[in-house]
């Protein structure tokens, strides 16, 4: 892939790229570790310039433990705290944080090549709209940590959802771009592929891929309600398919979003839905003439679909460790990668883009 890069144009733009679909990746695992640790509550003000230098001195630190003193997090919870104990979980916030101000550095490379230097100008809506969901992105996650500062020492679920679903929306522009600009090495042969076989296949692609962000999105739920903590068994929640504390709030709707039993209850038939529709998928494609790519892709997209959903299964049993934990999440971005890959293969078919016969 990397000598692929090297010896084509916008070779610069193309790293870029790469660099910034893999780091967005890369900040989702470390979002879950350090939500996952209890870091993320420690940094308890937003200073997107001047928050980029860590404490340097002995002072400065006692300064941002002062602060974090005063958090409800620490009154509540972690009250017999050390300051070594919390400079453990400071680090972790602040390397998410400077993990988040990289990828603003690694965005202007694209962005300057794009539209001040004309390369691929056709992408610059693209580079806005990167632009415009990774500052809501920002905006978001200081929102979301700020929910945890005032009374309950825990974030927002509803925050938490959000924050996690504009990261899908970023990793999905960067990834589409990405696609865009190797779109010219897809080759796509098209002979006897039916319209019948492509219509229907965008149309599983697009629903499965709406499973995984509904999947994700109860997740979140989840992670905010330590609903994982509740239920440790499979694929009985304790003795029974259907826990007695399922839809015990009311209105019903209220209940699917905050009773922590009916949220895991969702999160787990949502998977397996999911990952019965990715399965269900690549089935389908088997049964068709479908171009080499396309069948490669899809057996791709239903392995990583079974993988995550053994990697879902696995956290919940082990009651969330935190390695499998912050995996199970960053393999929820492959897996909707991975569809959107296929989704891009058909679009490019649909309008004629790739000229391979």
């Amino acid at each position: 892939m990397f000598n692929e890069v090297c010896n084509q144009k916008n070779t610069l733009l193309k790293i870029s790229l790469l660099l910034l679909t893999f780091m967005i990746l890369g900040i989702v695992i470390l979002g879950g570790i350090t939500r996952l640790t209890g870091s993320g509550l420690s940094i308890v003000d937003w200073k997107p310039l001047m928050g980029i230098l860590p404490p340097l001195s002995a002072t400065e630190w006692m300064n941002e433990f002062s602060k974090y003193q005063q958090s409800p997090e620490f009154q509540k919870v972690n009250f017999g705290m050390s300051l070594a104990d919390f400079k453990a979980i400071f680090w972790l916030e602040y390397v998410h944080r400077l993990w988040g101000r990289l990828l603003a550095i690694v965005l202007l490379i694209p962005t300057f090549l794009i539209i001040f230097k004309k390369q691929k100008a056709s992408l610059w809506p693209y580079v806005v709209l990167l632009w415009t969901l990774g500052l809501a992105q920002g905006f978001m996650g200081w929102l979301m940590v700020k929910s945890g500062l005032y009374h309950d020492p825990h974030v927002s679920p509803y925050r938490l959802a959000a924050h996690l679903l504009l990261g899908f929306a970023v990793f999905s522009v960067a990834l589409w771009m990405t696609l865009k600009l190797f779109q010219p090495s897809l080759q796509l042969f098209r002979q006897g592929f039916s319209e019948k076989a492509y219509k229907k296949l965008m149309r599983l692609c697009l629903l499965a891929s709406v499973f995984v962000l509904l999947t994700a999105f109860m997740g979140a739920l989840v992670a905010g309600l330590k609903a994982g903590l509740l239920y440790n068994t499979f694929p009985l929640m304790g003795n029974d398919f259907v826990p007695p504390e399922l839809f015990t709030l009311t209105p019903w709707w209220l209940d699917m979003l905050q009773n922590p039993v009916t949220v895991q209850f969702i999160h787990r038939w949502l998977a397996l839905l999911t990952a019965f529709l990715c399965v269900a998928i690549w089935v389908y494609g088997r049964s068709e003439f479908i171009p080499p790519l396309l069948s490669n892709a899809l057996v791709g997209m239903a392995f990583v679909a079974l993988l995550q959903l053994a990697f879902g299964i696995s956290t919940l049993l082990y009651a969330v460790p935190i390695g499998l934990a912050a995996l199970h999440q960053g393999f929820s971005f492959v897996l909707f990668g991975s569809l959107l890959f296929n989704i891009f293969l058909l679009y490019t078919r649909k309008n004629d883009i790739l000229r391979y016969e």
